[in-house]
């Protein structure tokens, strides 16, 4: 027989042959592009919901900022700023009636709670595809409601479900045993910004 040149098939048979036995296979999942990662902080879009239904409230002439106490039960837990509750970093012990703090101190707390919130809602959603709507959407409900690990909302946004996890905004719709106006207006926002990105 006589002889044949090498065809390019032939050619990368005898190379990947001659590679050392050491030499690691390539695999798809090292050549297929990765998924885009979830977000892990809350957006100026987020931000900018959080602070429409907080407010920065009980701004007082001489420029400071005095707590209030919550629409829902006329008392716990005050609230000051951009609703944080809770200890009063500033000043020491609990926000409460009596409670000032300066613009200043109000933006500063507000960032630290969001870095705080939107970890939570990491930990909660885990490594379900969201974007960055439906993050910001979460982290404004958690912010309020303190209820992201809880909430059956979450668990329909792990599961995939949007509209599902959408529609149960609206359930979060309550203080102090009371329905408020507020808290359905902010519900319905929180749905309609998680359900603005297209998947």
């Amino acid at each position: 027989m006589p002889y044949q040149p090498a065809t390019p098939l032939v050619s990368l048979l005898r190379k990947l042959a001659a590679l050392p036995a050491s030499a690691a296979p390539v695999t798809m999942s090292e050549t297929a592009p990765a998924p885009p990662a979830n977000p892990t902080a809350v957006s100026a879009e987020g931000i900018a919901l959080i602070q429409r239904f907080e407010g920065c409230a009980q701004l007082r002439p001489d420029g400071m900022v005095a707590a209030y106490p919550d629409p829902g039960t006329g008392g716990e837990p005050w609230t000051i700023g951009w609703g944080a509750t809770g200890k009063d970093d500033f000043n020491g012990g609990r926000i409460g009636p009596g409670s000032l703090w300066t613009q200043a101190h109000c933006d500063a707390r507000l960032a630290r709670d969001l870095v705080r919130y939107a970890a939570d809602v990491t930990a909660a959603i885990g490594t379900a595809p969201t974007t960055q709507a439906e993050f910001d959407a979460l982290v404004a409900f958690h912010y309020n409601t303190g209820a992201i690990a809880r909430a059956t909302l979450t668990r329909k946004h792990r599961a995939g479900d949007r509209v599902g996890a959408a529609s149960e905004f609206a359930r979060w719709n309550r203080a102090g045993g009371k329905v408020l106006k507020g808290l359905i207006r902010r519900r319905a926002a929180e749905a309609e910004l998680y359900l603005s990105d297209p998947q």
